[in-house]
């Protein structure tokens, strides 16, 4: 060989040309205080190195937009429509009859139909307000945080010493906001369970056993994982209609008791 080996030390020192070229292009190893060591970065590095400039350019929602958004979901929610109309119209409080719930199947036993009726339209429709104006306006990720502040403002509403309904019709405004498929899904298992046993609360709670299911199913994950918490809600609220399932003792579609399934 022409001249002199280099020696073992020498092959691995680096390239003093090659640090140059890293500092002067901003190399992340320097910025980090790294050492630069001369050689072409590895693999992993570059992959490192892209997920850190992906991170840098998500936009993550604020803890003030955080609340907004929950705030904004209660609020709506917590709009007592079985309250409101029954009062407008001089009809009787339904939380002073029955089972004392707000939602429409209490409403009904006040002998007004056209009452019940608004009352349920009303009820799904703040929940699907809620979260379609979210979205539109702080996306899809707060629109789920709005959801659930909807739900319990519906539950827990401020303005009746948070005692509300049972939730069966803000939840079908919310799938109808966030995922409308599974709405129809949860109505046609209602129907069919309704009309089988007559029993409304089977029904609804049958119904909200399978919307997370589904939508599991549909890989939509996000939505899966709040409903799974909006139906386990759900079911608290319904644990009465439970104890009297199970013993016998639910009263069934239109058989006009004081103690009837109640799942709004």
């Amino acid at each position: 060989m022409n001249g002199k080996a280099r020696s073992g030390h020498e092959r691995g020192r680096p390239d003093e040309a090659a640090i140059a070229r890293s500092r002067e292009s901003g190399d992340p190893v320097l910025a980090a205080g790294g050492r630069a060591t001369g050689f072409p970065r590895g693999g992993n590095d570059r992959l490192r190195d892209g997920a850190e400039t992906m991170l840098s350019l998500i936009t993550w929602p604020s803890a003030a937009e955080y609340t907004a958004a929950f705030l904004f979901g209660y609020l709506c929610g917590s709009i007592p429509f079985g309250v409101l109309l029954t009062r407008l119209c001089g009809a009787l409080d339904p939380r002073a009859i029955g089972s004392g719930n707000i939602g429409a199947t209490n409403v009904l036993r006040t002998g007004r139909k056209g009452l019940a009726a608004a009352t349920l339209v009303g009820d799904v429709l703040k929940g699907t307000a809620a979260a379609l104006a979210t979205n539109h306006f702080l996306g899809p990720h707060l629109a789920i945080i709005a959801a659930g502040g909807a739900f319990l403002g519906h539950l827990f509403p401020v303005w009746l010493r948070f005692r509300g309904g049972k939730g069966v019709a803000t939840y079908i405004g919310l799938l109808i906001g966030l995922t409308w498929p599974a709405s129809l899904l949860f109505c046609a298992i209602w129907l069919a369970v309704a009309a089988a046993t007559r029993y409304s609360s089977l029904a609804a709670l049958v119904a909200s056993a399978a919307a997370p299911a589904f939508l599991w199913w549909q890989r939509e994950f996000g939505y899966a994982q709040l409903f799974l918490l909006l139906s386990a809600l759900l079911w608290i609220m319904h644990r009465a209609n439970i104890s009297r399932l199970l013993h016998g003792s639910e009263s069934k579609i239109g058989s006009g008791s004081r103690a009837a399934g109640d799942g709004s």
